[in-house]
């Protein structure tokens, strides 16, 4: 796709509901990714609806005859899995990853491991829960760490810590969302995030985003809310380095199974230049803010065309038995 609009049959695409709201902690972003969709696909013809899994039933789904979805939903139920898994029972096609890579992507711990087996760069850490020696982990990862709940998305339950001392704090901020807690390397250095768009061997790329936050603090009010952090796209960066960085991404993205579009987050060390991936986001932002239309548009592709890619990859991951 570039930057002349493609062709396309609005009526193929059926009755589409674009699901955006829900029950998670990422619900006021999720509204806003979900009515710029919405807005983008009714612009084109498509006869597109809004709809809350958060106030509506999702049998309703199948009810007023949905004949796909386009997921605008993060965090909780919509990003984890437990929606996919949902709409496949309807038979329902929806946008993005299915079942599994959803639910892995969602988990940063269980995304470490597979990436970590694949020898993706990503930093060193440890699994932490009530049992765990916290004194071990500071002589395993040292300080400076970030600890953060590893369900959750948008820095939401994240700490950095810096002394001895705030590591228990920390901890228990993120237990309060999840039973069993991240402690991550801190790597210091400059902060991107690569788009990918497509499934497969067709996976690509978009161009890097550099993401410049007040004193590096790129928390959940300078993610949505302010104007005062600010992004390169193209990012400024070697062209051997670029192409790494994307390659990383694009292979993280395929080892864990992601399709449709996805955003990966990438730390590249101040010290030698090397990449560290930190994780990948199956249902990313679709918001003003949001990077995956930034670095869309920086390779010619208007916000209302990538979602009408995005619509147009939607599908049942799970086979139907034969016989």
């Amino acid at each position: 796709m570039n930057a002349t609009t493609p062709t396309f049959d609005a009526a193929a695409f059926g009755k589409v509901g674009v699901l955006f709201g829900g029950r998670s902690a990422e619900r006021d972003v999720s509204i806003m990714s979900g009515t710029g969709v919405l807005a983008a696909l009714q612009s084109r013809g498509i006869d597109a609806h809004a709809f809350d899994p958060g106030t509506q039933d999702l049998t309703e789904l199948a009810a007023q005859g949905f004949d796909r979805v386009f997921i605008a939903l993060h965090g909780r139920y919509g990003e984890d899995g437990s929606l996919q898994g949902a709409l496949e029972q309807l038979g329902i096609p929806y946008t993005g990853s299915g079942v599994m890579a959803s639910s892995v992507g969602m988990d940063k711990i269980a995304t470490k491991k597979i990436w970590k087996f694949d020898e993706i760069p990503t930093p060193d850490y440890v699994s932490i829960d009530q049992h765990t020696d916290l004194d071990k982990v500071l002589v395993t990862l040292g300080l400076p760490l970030i600890v953060k709940p590893p369900l959750e998305g948008s820095t939401i339950g994240i700490t950095k810590v810096t002394e001895a001392a705030q590591l228990r704090a920390a901890v228990e901020l993120a237990a309060g969302f999840d039973e069993v807690v991240l402690a991550e390397e801190f790597v210091t250095g400059r902060e991107f995030t690569v788009a990918v768009l497509g499934q497969g061997a067709s996976a690509r790329a978009l161009p890097i985003v550099e993401i410049v936050a007040p004193e590096g603090n790129y928390d959940y009010q300078n993610k949505y809310f302010t104007d005062d952090t600010h992004y390169h796209c193209p990012a400024e960066l070697d062209p051997v380095l670029t192409e790494e960085i994307q390659r990383h991404a694009v292979n993280a993205y395929r080892a864990l199974g992601c399709e449709g579009w996805g955003r990966v987050d990438v730390l590249v060390r101040e010290s030698d230049m090397r990449p560290f991936l930190l994780e990948v986001n199956t249902s990313p932002g679709m918001t003003s803010h949001s990077l995956v239309p930034m670095a869309a548009r920086a390779q010619g592709i208007s916000y209302e065309d990538l979602c009408i890619e995005i619509l147009a990859s939607s599908r049942l991951k799970i086979p139907k038995a034969k016989g």
